[in-house]
């Protein structure tokens, strides 16, 4: 698990801060890129561990050996993210490999705040799809 944090933190390039209207030039992308997310938010909800997995980049299936295992890993280490009340979409900023880190606001079942990051990568057909997510508490959230 601890390796998979490692992992999803670098491809997040450590980065919480956004450039609002980083893609303003192309609301297109930045669409296609929250449609992915989006995707995945509506297969968590359904337990739908084909269509989650499906929306993550061949980097991160490749660490997981089936959907069924990548949805338990979601459920154990990103439950805000699996399950939540509030999921919106903050500022983005596109990546300098061509990629896009996506900023979201959570709130969990219990009704603690939290911040994603998102990164995606652009694939060969053209799909976005999730290169990792680094969850924490939002700021003067207790712990």
């Amino acid at each position: 698990m601890r390796t998979l944090v490692a992992l999803m933190t670098v491809l997040a390039l450590g980065q919480a801060t956004f450039a609002q209207g980083a893609l303003a030039g192309d609301d297109g992308e930045r669409d296609a890129a929250r449609a992915a997310i989006l995707r995945q938010q509506e297969a968590f909800r359904h337990d739908d561990a084909a269509a989650a997995y499906a929306e993550a980049a061949p980097a991160i299936r490749s660490i997981f050996s089936s959907a069924e295992t990548f949805i338990g890993m979601v459920r154990q280490g990103y439950a805000p993210v699996y399950r939540n009340r509030r999921f919106e979409f903050g500022t983005d900023e596109a990546l300098p490999d061509g990629g896009l880190a996506q900023g979201v606001r959570i709130q969990d079942q219990d009704g603690t705040d939290w911040e994603a990051l998102y990164t995606l990568e652009r694939e060969a057909d053209g799909a976005w799809r999730i290169t990792g997510c680094r969850l924490r508490k939002a700021p003067g959230t207790s712990a």
